[in-house]
């Protein structure tokens, strides 16, 4: 009896055998290489890119709409984080990051990673294998959350928020997932040696056209040129400054997928362009407006943040403090002077801010960067980056365009007059800032 349990044993060994061997990898992936101070950055980085949308967004957001809208705003990003971080999940990480059928893979991923199936602890993602799938997948996520949030800067005290919703997933799988499939994920623009460190492209100027399209589509608010539509409360917009500040570091840095020489250089340049965008801004609004303002320097901090974020890790210092420099008063002229002459109500300036100084970003980083940072900047080119940022304009309009029409014809768009009128507080959540 006693050699009939020792046989049993030893075929049930056998038999399991085949399932403890290496899973079969799906065309994007590569067995984990686990780097433990790499995979410790990025658990770090992924907490603090969260940050920067909840509360570090809401509060840049919520302290620069009217008292009556404060809450609308602060809702409409933590829909966006709750919505997005679901759809990443279920198909937005597949599309963005897996490989997609035979010529589509250029644009879009398949759905061969939907709902995370065939990812596992011991499986990395190819661009990255010295880091769990998994927390590729989270720190992935955290862009994916804040890129539709900055939309809603543009379309502010005035849409729906069920349209906000809509809007927001549906333009998660149409237009965000597919650029950064294209930029990051395997596609055209990688190919043809677009650079893009930290989403000055997929991030930046693709949020910021949409919400161009976004401001024009929905028209300006109601008193629009005529009203007081000052900021409620800067301190908010301060607070909210310095979390996106501090969360840059993760979203710039944590962009080498290591620790690293490069996330050193990126982490600086991250700091450098900040600084050198706040004085850009403060020294062109000081000649326009004789008088230097809090919220112009808040902006002109987040415009070098921009502007760098497509160069971190690709440039010496010298040449983030000069994108930095540069994209201040280049942020000023889109939030300021543009929207002065051609006067459509981006609310809070996600064009003005977001899209200009990630457009800024992208073309100097082409002339500014550099193998000796960065060996992956050795074929660095004007020409690449200008066909990108052609495309991401093109794509990111276009499907703007097409997903408000989907809004306008199912939840509408706008609230009524009287509604907005009376506040996105109330008459969407039934609440308000001081009751």
């Amino acid at each position: 009896m006693r050699r009939l349990v020792t046989v049993l044993v030893a075929l049930s060994g056998l038999m399991a055998a085949p399932a403890q061997a290496a899973p079969r990898l799906l065309p994007h992936q590569a067995p984990l290489d686990l780097n433990e101070a790499s995979a410790a950055w990025i658990l770090t980085s992924t907490a603090l890119v969260l940050m920067m949308t909840l509360p570090g967004l809401a509060l840049f957001y919520g302290g620069m709409v009217r008292r009556k809208n404060v809450i609308g705003m602060i809702a409409q990003s933590t829909a966006a984080m709750g919505l997005v971080a679901v759809l990443w999940f279920v198909a937005g990480y597949s599309l963005a990051f897996g490989q997609g059928s035979g010529p589509l893979d250029a644009l879009v991923g398949g759905f061969d990673a939907a709902l995370l199936l065939g990812l596992s602890p011991s499986t990395a993602h190819g661009v990255a294998p010295a880091l769990p799938e998994y927390l590729w997948v989270a720190y992935q996520m955290t862009f994916a959350i804040i890129t539709p949030a900055l939309i809603a800067g543009a379309f502010a005290e005035r849409m729906k928020f069920s349209a906000s919703l809509l809007f927001f997933g549906l333009w998660h799988l149409i237009v965000y997932a597919p650029i950064c499939h294209q930029v990051w994920g395997g596609g055209w623009m990688g190919e043809l040696g677009v650079l893009d460190f930290a989403g000055g492209a997929v991030v930046h100027v693709n949020a910021g056209v949409a919400g161009l399209v976004c401001a024009l589509v929905l028209g300006p608010r109601h008193g629009f040129g005529r009203d007081n539509l000052a900021p409620h409360n800067l301190t908010l917009t301060g607070i909210g400054t310095g979390l996106l500040l501090v969360g840059w570091l993760g979203f710039n840095a944590g962009s080498a997928w290591a620790a690293d020489a490069v996330a050193a250089v990126a982490a600086l340049n991250t700091i450098l362009a900040a600084a050198a965008g706040a004085l850009g801004w403060m020294a062109i609004e000081w000649i326009d407006h004789r008088r230097p303002t809090l919220l112009g320097l808040l902006s002109g901090v987040v415009g070098g943040l921009v502007g760098v974020t497509p160069a971190a890790g690709f440039v010496a210092p010298w040449g983030a403090f000069v994108i930095g420099l540069l994209c201040g008063p280049a942020c000023y002229a889109g939030a300021v002077w543009l929207k002065r002459a051609l006067k459509y109500d981006d609310s809070l300036d996600a064009f003005g801010v977001h899209g200009v100084g990630g457009l800024v970003g992208a073309v100097l980083t082409g002339l500014f960067a550099s193998a000796s940072v960065n060996a992956a900047a050795a074929d660095a080119a004007l020409w690449p980056q200008v066909v990108g940022l052609l495309a991401v304009i093109a794509w990111s309009g276009i499907g703007t365009l097409a997903i408000l029409a989907v809004c306008r014809f199912t939840t509408g768009l706008r609230v009524t007059r009287e509604e907005e009128i009376e506040g996105l507080d109330y008459t969407q959540h039934g609440e308000a800032l001081h009751p």
